[in-house]
Protein backbone atom coordinates (compact mmCIF):
# COMPACT_ATOMS: atom_id res chain seq x y z
CA UNK A 1 0.00 0.00 0.00
CA UNK A 2 1.39 3.35 -1.05
CA UNK A 3 1.31 6.17 1.48
CA UNK A 4 1.55 9.84 0.57
CA UNK A 5 0.18 13.33 0.87
CA UNK A 6 -2.45 14.74 -1.47
CA UNK A 7 -5.07 17.48 -1.54
CA UNK A 8 -8.78 16.71 -1.83
CA UNK A 9 -11.82 18.99 -1.96
CA UNK A 10 -15.03 17.86 -0.31
CA UNK A 11 -18.24 19.35 1.11
CA UNK A 12 -19.36 18.68 4.67
CA UNK A 13 -22.00 20.09 7.01
CA UNK A 14 -20.89 20.98 10.52
CA UNK A 15 -22.48 22.82 13.41
CA UNK A 16 -20.06 25.51 14.52
CA UNK A 17 -20.76 26.70 18.06
CA UNK A 18 -19.40 30.22 18.25
CA UNK A 19 -18.74 31.71 21.70
CA UNK A 20 -21.71 34.05 21.18
CA UNK A 21 -24.03 31.14 20.36
CA UNK A 22 -22.80 29.19 23.36
CA UNK A 23 -23.47 32.22 25.54
CA UNK A 24 -27.03 32.59 24.18
CA UNK A 25 -27.75 28.90 24.87
CA UNK A 26 -26.29 29.23 28.36
CA UNK A 27 -28.39 32.29 29.19
CA UNK A 28 -31.57 30.55 27.99
CA UNK A 29 -31.18 27.57 30.32
CA UNK A 30 -30.20 29.68 33.35
CA UNK A 31 -32.71 29.91 36.18
CA UNK A 32 -33.56 33.43 37.38
CA UNK A 33 -31.10 33.15 40.28
CA UNK A 34 -28.29 31.89 38.05
CA UNK A 35 -29.01 34.60 35.48
CA UNK A 36 -28.84 37.40 38.05
CA UNK A 37 -25.57 36.05 39.41
CA UNK A 38 -24.16 35.87 35.88
CA UNK A 39 -25.22 39.45 35.08
CA UNK A 40 -23.75 40.77 38.34
CA UNK A 41 -20.41 39.21 37.43
CA UNK A 42 -20.61 40.62 33.90
CA UNK A 43 -21.38 44.14 35.16
CA UNK A 44 -18.37 43.94 37.48
CA UNK A 45 -16.04 43.18 34.55
CA UNK A 46 -17.82 45.27 31.89
CA UNK A 47 -18.28 48.95 32.90
CA UNK A 48 -20.49 49.61 29.85
CA UNK A 49 -23.28 47.40 31.22
CA UNK A 50 -25.85 48.82 33.62
CA UNK A 51 -29.39 48.01 34.68
CA UNK A 52 -31.82 50.05 32.60
CA UNK A 53 -33.75 52.77 34.42
CA UNK A 54 -36.44 55.08 33.09
CA UNK A 55 -35.99 57.76 35.74
CA UNK A 56 -35.70 61.02 33.82
CA UNK A 57 -33.90 62.85 36.57
CA UNK A 58 -31.14 60.27 36.53
CA UNK A 59 -30.62 60.80 32.81
CA UNK A 60 -30.49 64.59 33.28
CA UNK A 61 -27.85 64.29 35.98
CA UNK A 62 -25.82 61.91 33.80
CA UNK A 63 -25.89 64.45 30.97
CA UNK A 64 -24.48 67.19 33.20
CA UNK A 65 -21.86 64.98 34.82
CA UNK A 66 -20.69 63.62 31.44
CA UNK A 67 -19.73 67.17 30.43
CA UNK A 68 -17.34 67.36 33.40
CA UNK A 69 -19.03 70.59 34.47
CA UNK A 70 -19.82 71.78 37.96
CA UNK A 71 -23.51 71.26 38.68
CA UNK A 72 -25.53 74.43 39.22
CA UNK A 73 -28.43 73.00 41.24
CA UNK A 74 -30.53 76.21 40.97
CA UNK A 75 -30.34 76.11 37.17
CA UNK A 76 -30.97 72.37 37.21
CA UNK A 77 -34.17 72.74 39.26
CA UNK A 78 -35.41 75.58 37.02
CA UNK A 79 -34.82 73.65 33.79
CA UNK A 80 -36.17 70.33 35.05
CA UNK A 81 -39.23 71.39 37.03
CA UNK A 82 -41.10 68.19 36.19
CA UNK A 83 -39.44 66.33 39.04
CA UNK A 84 -42.05 65.46 41.65
CA UNK A 85 -41.42 65.86 45.35
CA UNK A 86 -43.16 64.31 48.31
CA UNK A 87 -43.87 66.54 51.28
CA UNK A 88 -44.04 64.60 54.51
CA UNK A 89 -45.97 65.94 57.47
CA UNK A 90 -44.12 66.15 60.80
CA UNK A 91 -44.43 62.90 62.71
CA UNK A 92 -46.16 62.92 66.07
CA UNK A 93 -43.58 62.39 68.81
CA UNK A 94 -46.01 60.24 70.75
CA UNK A 95 -46.50 57.95 67.77
CA UNK A 96 -44.62 54.68 68.08
CA UNK A 97 -41.99 54.39 65.38
CA UNK A 98 -42.34 51.34 63.14
CA UNK A 99 -39.04 49.80 62.11
CA UNK A 100 -38.11 46.57 60.41
CA UNK A 101 -36.53 45.45 63.67
CA UNK A 102 -40.04 45.10 65.11
CA UNK A 103 -40.76 42.38 62.54
CA UNK A 104 -37.62 40.33 63.16
CA UNK A 105 -38.27 37.22 65.22
CA UNK A 106 -35.87 34.82 66.85
CA UNK A 107 -36.64 31.24 67.68
CA UNK A 108 -34.28 29.23 69.85
CA UNK A 109 -32.79 26.02 68.55
CA UNK A 110 -33.50 22.61 70.07
CA UNK A 111 -30.13 22.52 71.85
CA UNK A 112 -30.64 26.02 73.31
CA UNK A 113 -34.11 25.02 74.50
CA UNK A 114 -32.76 21.90 76.22
CA UNK A 115 -29.72 23.64 77.75
CA UNK A 116 -32.01 26.26 79.31
CA UNK A 117 -34.08 23.52 80.97
CA UNK A 118 -30.90 21.73 82.02
CA UNK A 119 -29.64 24.79 83.90
CA UNK A 120 -33.02 25.26 85.57
CA UNK A 121 -33.46 21.64 86.68
CA UNK A 122 -29.94 20.42 87.48
CA UNK A 123 -27.66 22.18 89.97
CA UNK A 124 -24.83 19.65 90.35
CA UNK A 125 -21.89 20.75 88.14
CA UNK A 126 -20.85 17.21 87.16
CA UNK A 127 -24.43 16.31 86.21
CA UNK A 128 -24.56 19.52 84.15
CA UNK A 129 -21.46 18.47 82.22
CA UNK A 130 -23.04 15.05 81.62
CA UNK A 131 -26.29 16.68 80.52
CA UNK A 132 -24.51 19.06 78.14
CA UNK A 133 -22.72 16.15 76.46
CA UNK A 134 -26.00 14.22 76.16
CA UNK A 135 -27.75 17.24 74.61
CA UNK A 136 -24.88 17.67 72.14
CA UNK A 137 -25.47 14.04 71.11
CA UNK A 138 -29.19 14.59 70.32
CA UNK A 139 -29.99 14.95 66.60
CA UNK A 140 -32.46 17.36 64.99
CA UNK A 141 -35.30 14.81 65.34
CA UNK A 142 -34.75 14.60 69.10
CA UNK A 143 -33.07 11.19 69.29
CA UNK A 144 -29.91 10.33 71.21
CA UNK A 145 -27.45 9.12 68.58
CA UNK A 146 -24.62 8.13 70.96
CA UNK A 147 -24.82 5.20 73.35
CA UNK A 148 -24.80 5.74 77.10
CA UNK A 149 -21.86 3.35 77.39
CA UNK A 150 -19.80 5.51 75.02
CA UNK A 151 -20.67 8.72 76.88
CA UNK A 152 -19.83 7.13 80.26
CA UNK A 153 -16.50 5.89 78.89
CA UNK A 154 -15.58 9.32 77.47
CA UNK A 155 -16.42 11.09 80.75
CA UNK A 156 -14.98 8.29 82.92
CA UNK A 157 -18.18 8.35 84.96
CA UNK A 158 -20.27 5.34 86.04
CA UNK A 159 -22.89 4.21 83.54
CA UNK A 160 -25.70 4.47 86.11
CA UNK A 161 -25.06 8.19 86.73
CA UNK A 162 -25.09 9.05 83.03
CA UNK A 163 -28.31 7.09 82.55
CA UNK A 164 -29.89 8.90 85.53
CA UNK A 165 -29.16 12.28 83.89
CA UNK A 166 -30.57 11.00 80.60
CA UNK A 167 -33.81 9.94 82.29
CA UNK A 168 -34.10 13.44 83.73
CA UNK A 169 -33.53 15.01 80.30
CA UNK A 170 -36.26 12.76 78.90
CA UNK A 171 -38.73 14.64 81.11
CA UNK A 172 -37.87 17.92 79.36
CA UNK A 173 -39.98 19.63 76.75
CA UNK A 174 -40.70 18.47 74.05
CA UNK A 175 -41.90 15.18 75.50
CA UNK A 176 -40.08 12.21 74.01
CA UNK A 177 -36.76 14.03 73.66
CA UNK A 178 -33.58 12.04 74.25
CA UNK A 179 -35.10 8.69 73.30
CA UNK A 180 -32.79 6.09 71.78
CA UNK A 181 -35.35 4.68 69.36
CA UNK A 182 -38.98 5.12 68.27
CA UNK A 183 -40.28 2.62 70.79
CA UNK A 184 -38.73 4.46 73.74
CA UNK A 185 -39.90 7.82 72.34
CA UNK A 186 -43.53 6.66 72.22
CA UNK A 187 -43.28 5.02 75.66
CA UNK A 188 -42.08 8.29 77.21
CA UNK A 189 -45.08 10.11 75.75
CA UNK A 190 -47.54 7.45 76.96
CA UNK A 191 -46.14 7.61 80.49
CA UNK A 192 -46.25 11.41 80.44
CA UNK A 193 -49.94 11.26 79.43
CA UNK A 194 -50.54 8.74 82.25
CA UNK A 195 -52.22 6.21 79.94
CA UNK A 196 -53.64 3.34 82.02
CA UNK A 197 -54.54 0.88 79.24
CA UNK A 198 -51.82 -1.79 79.36
CA UNK A 199 -52.69 -2.97 75.83
CA UNK A 200 -51.38 0.32 74.37
CA UNK A 201 -48.01 -0.26 76.04
CA UNK A 202 -47.94 -3.85 74.77
CA UNK A 203 -48.67 -2.77 71.21
CA UNK A 204 -45.91 -0.13 71.27
CA UNK A 205 -43.50 -2.57 72.89
CA UNK A 206 -44.05 -5.49 70.51
CA UNK A 207 -46.12 -4.63 67.44
CA UNK A 208 -44.95 -1.34 65.90
CA UNK A 209 -43.95 -3.06 62.66
CA UNK A 210 -47.37 -4.70 62.43
CA UNK A 211 -49.02 -1.27 62.85
CA UNK A 212 -46.90 0.06 59.98
CA UNK A 213 -48.20 -2.73 57.72
CA UNK A 214 -51.76 -2.52 59.12
CA UNK A 215 -51.69 -6.13 60.35
CA UNK A 216 -54.32 -5.49 62.98
CA UNK A 217 -55.82 -8.98 62.86
CA UNK A 218 -52.51 -10.43 64.03
CA UNK A 219 -52.39 -8.00 66.97
CA UNK A 220 -56.01 -8.84 67.85
CA UNK A 221 -55.25 -12.57 68.00
CA UNK A 222 -52.02 -12.15 69.96
CA UNK A 223 -53.56 -9.87 72.61
CA UNK A 224 -56.98 -11.51 72.61
CA UNK A 225 -58.90 -8.26 72.18
CA UNK A 226 -61.52 -7.05 69.74
CA UNK A 227 -60.41 -5.86 66.30
CA UNK A 228 -62.17 -2.52 66.84
CA UNK A 229 -60.20 -1.98 70.06
CA UNK A 230 -56.95 -2.61 68.16
CA UNK A 231 -58.01 -0.03 65.58
CA UNK A 232 -58.68 2.51 68.35
CA UNK A 233 -55.26 1.78 69.90
CA UNK A 234 -53.52 2.27 66.55
CA UNK A 235 -55.38 5.53 65.95
CA UNK A 236 -54.26 6.80 69.35
CA UNK A 237 -50.63 5.78 68.79
CA UNK A 238 -50.65 7.72 65.51
CA UNK A 239 -51.47 10.88 67.46
CA UNK A 240 -48.10 10.65 69.24
CA UNK A 241 -45.08 12.55 67.90
CA UNK A 242 -42.49 10.21 66.33
CA UNK A 243 -39.94 13.06 65.90
CA UNK A 244 -40.23 15.36 68.93
CA UNK A 245 -37.34 17.59 67.82
CA UNK A 246 -38.67 18.51 64.40
CA UNK A 247 -40.78 21.37 65.76
CA UNK A 248 -37.47 23.23 66.24
CA UNK A 249 -36.09 22.47 62.76
CA UNK A 250 -38.21 25.02 60.86
CA UNK A 251 -35.64 27.82 61.05
CA UNK A 252 -35.91 30.80 58.71
CA UNK A 253 -32.66 29.75 57.03
CA UNK A 254 -34.40 26.64 55.68
CA UNK A 255 -37.30 28.55 54.12
CA UNK A 256 -36.90 28.82 50.37
CA UNK A 257 -38.88 31.11 48.13
CA UNK A 258 -39.61 30.90 44.42
CA UNK A 259 -39.85 34.06 42.37
CA UNK A 260 -42.02 33.36 39.31
CA UNK A 261 -40.44 34.17 35.95
CA UNK A 262 -43.88 34.65 34.38
CA UNK A 263 -47.21 35.79 35.75
CA UNK A 264 -50.43 34.77 34.02
CA UNK A 265 -53.43 36.99 34.74
CA UNK A 266 -57.03 36.72 33.62
CA UNK A 267 -58.33 40.15 32.58
CA UNK A 268 -61.49 41.02 30.64
CA UNK A 269 -62.05 37.47 29.42
CA UNK A 270 -58.49 36.73 28.28
CA UNK A 271 -55.18 35.64 29.75
CA UNK A 272 -52.32 38.14 29.84
CA UNK A 273 -48.70 36.95 29.96
CA UNK A 274 -46.42 39.19 32.05
CA UNK A 275 -42.66 38.55 32.18
CA UNK A 276 -41.03 39.37 35.50
CA UNK A 277 -38.27 41.95 34.93
CA UNK A 278 -36.72 41.07 38.30
CA UNK A 279 -35.80 37.61 37.02
CA UNK A 280 -34.34 39.00 33.76
CA UNK A 281 -33.47 42.69 34.23
CA UNK A 282 -33.29 44.95 31.20
CA UNK A 283 -29.77 46.20 30.54
CA UNK A 284 -28.49 49.39 29.01
CA UNK A 285 -25.19 50.84 27.73
CA UNK A 286 -23.61 53.39 30.06
CA UNK A 287 -23.87 56.80 28.38
CA UNK A 288 -20.61 58.06 29.87
CA UNK A 289 -18.53 55.43 28.09
CA UNK A 290 -20.45 55.92 24.86
CA UNK A 291 -19.48 59.58 24.95
CA UNK A 292 -15.91 58.75 25.95
CA UNK A 293 -15.49 56.49 22.94
CA UNK A 294 -16.67 59.26 20.61
CA UNK A 295 -14.47 61.95 22.14
CA UNK A 296 -11.30 60.04 23.02
CA UNK A 297 -8.24 60.13 20.73
CA UNK A 298 -6.39 57.38 22.59
CA UNK A 299 -6.48 54.19 20.45
CA UNK A 300 -6.08 51.94 23.53
CA UNK A 301 -9.18 53.48 25.16
CA UNK A 302 -11.14 53.20 21.91
CA UNK A 303 -10.12 49.57 21.46
CA UNK A 304 -11.01 48.67 25.06
CA UNK A 305 -14.41 50.38 24.92
CA UNK A 306 -15.19 48.87 21.49
CA UNK A 307 -14.43 45.38 22.78
CA UNK A 308 -16.57 45.85 25.89
CA UNK A 309 -19.33 47.46 23.81
CA UNK A 310 -19.54 44.46 21.48
CA UNK A 311 -19.69 42.10 24.47
CA UNK A 312 -22.36 44.22 26.17
CA UNK A 313 -24.49 44.47 23.02
CA UNK A 314 -24.41 40.71 22.56
CA UNK A 315 -25.45 40.10 26.18
CA UNK A 316 -28.35 42.57 25.81
CA UNK A 317 -29.40 40.88 22.59
CA UNK A 318 -29.20 37.43 24.20
CA UNK A 319 -31.28 38.57 27.19
CA UNK A 320 -33.99 39.97 24.90
CA UNK A 321 -33.93 36.79 22.83
CA UNK A 322 -34.28 34.77 26.03
CA UNK A 323 -37.30 36.83 27.06
CA UNK A 324 -38.99 36.38 23.70
CA UNK A 325 -38.32 32.62 23.64
CA UNK A 326 -39.80 32.15 27.11
CA UNK A 327 -42.77 34.33 26.15
CA UNK A 328 -43.41 32.29 22.98
CA UNK A 329 -43.14 29.00 24.90
CA UNK A 330 -45.62 30.19 27.55
CA UNK A 331 -47.97 31.47 24.85
CA UNK A 332 -47.88 28.06 23.17
CA UNK A 333 -48.46 26.24 26.49
CA UNK A 334 -51.44 28.52 27.11
CA UNK A 335 -52.86 27.59 23.73
CA UNK A 336 -52.48 23.83 24.26
CA UNK A 337 -53.51 23.77 27.93
CA UNK A 338 -56.29 26.37 27.91
CA UNK A 339 -58.73 23.82 29.42
CA UNK A 340 -56.43 23.35 32.42
CA UNK A 341 -56.65 27.02 33.38
CA UNK A 342 -60.45 26.85 33.07
CA UNK A 343 -61.23 23.47 34.67
CA UNK A 344 -58.17 22.36 36.65
CA UNK A 345 -55.92 19.30 36.75
CA UNK A 346 -58.47 16.92 35.27
CA UNK A 347 -58.40 18.90 32.02
CA UNK A 348 -54.60 18.78 31.61
CA UNK A 349 -53.82 17.37 28.15
CA UNK A 350 -50.84 15.28 27.02
CA UNK A 351 -48.14 17.63 25.73
CA UNK A 352 -44.59 17.06 24.51
CA UNK A 353 -41.66 19.36 23.89
CA UNK A 354 -41.96 18.59 20.19
CA UNK A 355 -45.55 19.88 20.10
CA UNK A 356 -44.49 23.28 21.45
CA UNK A 357 -41.29 23.31 19.37
CA UNK A 358 -43.24 22.74 16.15
CA UNK A 359 -45.79 25.36 17.15
CA UNK A 360 -43.27 28.18 17.67
CA UNK A 361 -40.74 27.00 15.08
CA UNK A 362 -37.73 26.11 17.26
CA UNK A 363 -35.85 22.95 18.19
CA UNK A 364 -37.00 20.70 21.06
CA UNK A 365 -33.78 21.41 22.97
CA UNK A 366 -34.61 25.12 22.91
CA UNK A 367 -38.00 24.46 24.51
CA UNK A 368 -36.34 22.20 27.08
CA UNK A 369 -33.85 24.92 28.04
CA UNK A 370 -36.57 27.59 28.11
CA UNK A 371 -38.67 25.55 30.56
CA UNK A 372 -35.81 24.36 32.77
CA UNK A 373 -36.20 25.85 36.26
CA UNK A 374 -38.73 28.48 35.11
CA UNK A 375 -41.91 29.02 37.14
CA UNK A 376 -45.24 30.60 36.23
CA UNK A 377 -47.71 32.17 38.65
CA UNK A 378 -51.25 31.42 37.44
CA UNK A 379 -54.76 31.95 38.86
CA UNK A 380 -54.56 28.25 39.85
CA UNK A 381 -51.25 28.51 41.66
CA UNK A 382 -47.51 28.40 41.02
CA UNK A 383 -46.27 25.80 38.54
CA UNK A 384 -42.96 24.91 36.95
CA UNK A 385 -43.25 25.11 33.18
CA UNK A 386 -42.28 21.44 32.88
CA UNK A 387 -45.45 20.59 34.82
CA UNK A 388 -47.50 21.23 31.68
CA UNK A 389 -45.59 18.60 29.71
CA UNK A 390 -46.95 15.17 30.48
CA UNK A 391 -47.42 11.80 28.82
CA UNK A 392 -50.88 10.57 27.91
CA UNK A 393 -53.17 7.58 27.55
CA UNK A 394 -55.57 7.10 24.65
CA UNK A 395 -59.28 6.70 25.33
CA UNK A 396 -62.52 6.88 23.39
CA UNK A 397 -62.94 10.47 24.55
CA UNK A 398 -59.46 11.39 23.30
CA UNK A 399 -56.03 11.47 24.94
CA UNK A 400 -55.79 11.94 28.71
CA UNK A 401 -52.65 13.10 30.50
CA UNK A 402 -51.04 11.11 33.29
CA UNK A 403 -51.81 14.00 35.67
CA UNK A 404 -55.53 13.77 34.84
CA UNK A 405 -55.54 10.04 35.54
CA UNK A 406 -53.75 10.58 38.86
CA UNK A 407 -56.45 13.05 39.89
CA UNK A 408 -59.13 10.48 39.01
CA UNK A 409 -57.33 7.80 41.05
CA UNK A 410 -56.99 10.14 44.02
CA UNK A 411 -60.69 11.08 43.85
CA UNK A 412 -61.72 7.41 43.78
CA UNK A 413 -59.59 6.57 46.81
CA UNK A 414 -60.91 9.57 48.76
CA UNK A 415 -64.49 8.38 48.16
CA UNK A 416 -63.87 4.66 48.83
CA UNK A 417 -65.28 2.70 51.77
CA UNK A 418 -62.37 2.57 54.28
CA UNK A 419 -63.53 -0.87 55.41
CA UNK A 420 -63.33 -2.15 51.81
CA UNK A 421 -60.65 -0.08 50.08
CA UNK A 422 -60.21 -0.32 46.32
CA UNK A 423 -57.40 -2.54 45.12
CA UNK A 424 -55.16 -1.45 42.24
CA UNK A 425 -56.84 -3.98 39.97
CA UNK A 426 -60.28 -2.69 40.94
CA UNK A 427 -59.22 0.89 40.15
CA UNK A 428 -57.89 -0.28 36.78
CA UNK A 429 -61.24 -2.00 36.06
CA UNK A 430 -63.21 1.15 36.97
CA UNK A 431 -61.01 3.24 34.66
CA UNK A 432 -61.49 0.67 31.90
CA UNK A 433 -65.26 1.11 32.24
CA UNK A 434 -64.61 4.81 31.55
CA UNK A 435 -62.72 3.83 28.36
CA UNK A 436 -59.33 4.46 29.98
CA UNK A 437 -57.24 1.36 29.53
CA UNK A 438 -54.25 1.17 31.88
CA UNK A 439 -52.69 -1.80 33.66
CA UNK A 440 -52.70 -2.58 37.36
CA UNK A 441 -48.96 -1.83 37.49
CA UNK A 442 -49.54 1.62 36.05
CA UNK A 443 -52.22 2.29 38.69
CA UNK A 444 -49.77 1.17 41.40
CA UNK A 445 -47.09 3.44 39.93
CA UNK A 446 -49.41 6.49 39.86
CA UNK A 447 -50.63 5.69 43.40
CA UNK A 448 -47.05 5.58 44.70
CA UNK A 449 -46.31 8.92 43.01
CA UNK A 450 -49.31 10.35 44.89
CA UNK A 451 -47.91 8.97 48.21
CA UNK A 452 -51.03 6.87 48.74
CA UNK A 453 -50.50 3.53 50.55
CA UNK A 454 -51.77 0.23 49.19
CA UNK A 455 -55.31 -1.02 49.87
CA UNK A 456 -54.11 -3.38 52.63
CA UNK A 457 -52.58 -0.43 54.53
CA UNK A 458 -55.60 1.84 53.92
CA UNK A 459 -58.10 -0.62 55.33
CA UNK A 460 -59.81 0.27 58.59
CA UNK A 461 -61.55 -2.19 60.89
Amino acid sequence: MRLGYNLTLEQAQKLVMTPELQQAIQLLQFTSHELNEYLENEMETNPLLEVKTDAKEHENIDEIESKNEEIDWEEFLENYDDISYTVTAPRDRNEKEITYDNFITYSSSLKEHLLLQLNLNISNEIDKIIGELIIESIDQNGYLITSIESLAKDLKIPFERVEKVLLQIQTFDPIGIGARDLKECLMIQLRERKIKDENIYLVVENYLEDIAHNRLCKISKKLGIELKDVQDICDYIKTLEPKPGRCFSGDMEEVKYITPDITLRYLDGEYIIILNDNTAPRLNINRFYKGLMASSDDPNITEFITKKLNSAMWIIKSIEQRRMTIYNVVESILKFQSDFFEKGEKALKPLTLKDVADDIGVHESTVSRATNGKYMQTPRGLFELKYFFTSGVSSEKGSLSATSIKVMIRDMIEKEDPKKPLSDQKIADILKEKSISISRRTVAKYRDELDIPSSSKRRRY
